[in-house]
């Protein structure tokens, strides 16, 4: 038997058996057991017939809803039900006392409906400033003990400061900086787009970060929404953040520390970094061009990986030389135009005539423009009485 029959069959004796009691419950002295049993069954006939059109859109709509939810949603929905049927039971006690027009019977229903959406919206909708709003009162304690701490070493670097009374003023000023400075100024604050990207791993392996890696907890907690989300696209590159994360933790010889710094009535994540990192006095290691312009703008030093990528490409000099593929026409008459495995645009002048062919050029001049850097070159000079020398892969 199929589950279709089943659910007819079930709401055909659920809605006959509810037509029953209802018509018997109408005028109890004067039942006609005929008629009650006649719609009873129609009734029941009726809801056999019309179930499967009436149940199933809701409830497929309902699975598709559900599949493609995310799972915090769900969590955060169940949890906002149950708190909104609460609030409902407890109003409900006084509701039900009320008998004007019966309200008593129906107004109870009514508001369980009512408060059990507004909580399941609210809990879905809110469910970041929740989960925030619970955190800071887990940590709240480890936070403000910490916060003891630093102001215990604070209250101690000014006391060895005030010691020495024949301290010289340059002295005493790297004295004043020891205590907080000295902490902070071996930090770089971790953005979410530098995880994501990859490439951090590898260059903290080769031994040129020096310091802490520092990942806030708000930038975990973004990172582990990207990798939640209904986005394949982005699922998959949250995922990716996540396994680089746990790379520079087991692998990398670089420390990396999971923060539960936060900056208050600060959103934004970006404006978070921004914030600790002044406040520490540290940078902040991100991919991010807007990220990066922002803290330039106040004053915080940024690590930028594309910049550094940029920095270390191999730089050509006038009168090198190399073999490049001549790939297709140029803007100026004759000229031909190839590509560094980088990407690195190289225009040969003269170059039209070796179209689709490999060819030994040497570079006239560099140069380096917003977009990045452009070369010149012309084709390698051949001995006299010989052919420039060319290696063909295609037809000029």
């Amino acid at each position: 038997m199929s589950g279709r029959t089943i659910l007819r069959l079930v709401s055909m004796v659920v809605a006959a058996g509810i037509a029953l009691l209802v018509g018997l419950n109408i005028d109890p002295n004067h039942v006609h057991l005929d008629i009650v049993g006649g719609v009873a069954i129609g009734v029941g006939v009726l809801a056999f017939l019309l179930t499967p059109f009436i149940v199933l859109p809701p409830y497929r709509r309902i699975r598709d809803m559900i599949h493609h939810a995310e799972v915090s949603d769900l969590i955060a929905g169940a949890i906002g039900l149950i708190v909104g049927l609460c609030i409902a039971a407890l109003a409900n006690i006084f509701l039900s006392q009320i008998h004007f027009f019966q309200l008593g019977q129906w107004l109870p229903i009514v508001v369980a409906l009512l408060f059990a959406y507004i909580g399941i919206a609210v809990a879905v909708l809110r469910k970041d400033d929740f989960g925030r709003l619970f955190a800071s009162m887990f940590v709240g304690a480890r936070a403000q003990r910490k916060a003891r701490d630093e102001r215990e070493n604070d209250e101690r670097d000014e006391r060895d400061e005030q010691q020495p009374a024949t301290t010289s003023p340059r002295l005493r000023d790297r004295f004043a900086v020891r205590g907080k400075a000295a902490r902070n100024s071996d930090k770089i604050l971790v953005d979410t787009s530098a995880i994501i990207d990859g490439r951090i791993a590898d260059i903290a392996d080769t031994g040129f970060v020096a310091g802490t890696l520092v990942v806030p907890r708000f930038v975990l907690e973004e990172l582990q929404h990207i990798a939640d989300s209904a986005d394949s696209m982005r699922r998959t590159r949250g995922r990716r953040g996540l396994e680089i994360l746990q790379r520079l933790q087991k692998d990398s010889p670089v420390q990396v520390e999971i923060s539960d710094a936060d900056a208050e009535n600060t959103p934004e994540v970006d404006a978070k970094l921004v914030k600790l990192a002044r406040q520490w006095h540290c940078p902040i290691i991100t991919n991010d061009f807007n990220l990066n312009r922002v803290a330039e703008l106040q004053g915080v030093k940024v690590l930028n990986i594309n910049e550094l990528a940029h920095a270390v490409k191999p730089i050509l000099l006038p009168g090198e030389e190399m073999t490049i593929k001549i790939m297709q026409e140029g803007k100026e008459i004759g000229q031909g135009v190839g590509y560094l495995d980088d990407g690195t645009m190289i225009v040969v002048e003269g170059g039209k005539s070796y179209l689709g062919s490999t060819i030994d050029v040497t570079v006239t001049r560099v140069l380096q423009t917003v977009a990045g850097r452009m070369i010149f070159a012309h084709p390698k000079q051949a001995p006299a009485g010989s052919a420039a020398p060319m290696r063909r892969t295609g037809t000029a």
